[in-house]
């Protein structure tokens, strides 16, 4: 008996090889099933009460210019996997927008200059301005390629529930960590040409 043979009949369309079948499928299904809710069981009490992902609506306007979605890049897209929050980018057609919602403190909200060091950007000119409402943004110029075309003048800011802000990440950080600041957090980021 060769092995086309012994495969031709354990797969013959006959009464013992149907029960035989449908016996194993079910074998495998309640495998599944204890495996499934074993691993429920053993799942540690935070990964068990954790919130479900929440919508997040963002501003339809930012400044009284409306404002339109763009989308994020695949870089941004698996750091957004991984961000306890959620991220969305936006524009007004002058400017962009990088907003994040916060909902835990962590190391993965760093300054906008490192991101756009990474990206090959030389950061000039970083200083706290007061904008036309009285809001305290940490300012900077990034330039690439030593191009005067390719300056952006970029600013940030950190807002906390209570409405206290924050330009420096890192103080908002620690404020975060120990109870001086309580969230969900408002993380935004503003760039646009300077030309």
């Amino acid at each position: 008996m060769n092995l086309s043979s012994t495969f031709h009949q354990f797969f013959a369309n006959r009464f013992i090889n149907r029960i035989g079948h449908k016996t194993a499928f079910g074998a495998v299904m309640l495998v599944c099933i204890a495996w499934s809710s074993t691993a429920a069981l053993l799942a540690s009490p935070e990964a068990r009460d954790a919130p479900l992902a929440q919508f997040e609506e963002w501003p339809s306007q930012w400044d009284g210019s409306p404002l339109r979605p763009l989308a994020l890049s695949p870089v941004e897209q698996r750091f957004a996997r991984q961000f306890p929050g959620a991220i969305a980018r936006l524009t007004d057609g002058r400017q962009t927008l990088v907003l994040r919602r916060v909902d835990a403190p962590t190391r993965m909200l760093h300054p906008a200059a490192d991101c756009y060091r990474a990206l090959g950007y030389r950061i000039e000119q970083a200083r706290l301005v007061r904008d036309g409402q009285q809001r305290m943004w940490r300012c900077f110029v990034a330039e690439q390629g030593g191009d005067a075309a390719q300056q952006l003048k970029v600013c940030e800011r950190i807002v906390d529930a209570k409405g206290s802000a924050f330009t420096d990440s890192s103080a908002w950080y620690w404020a975060a960590v120990s109870g001086q600041s309580s969230g969900p957090w408002q993380a935004v980021t503003v760039a646009q040409p300077l030309n």
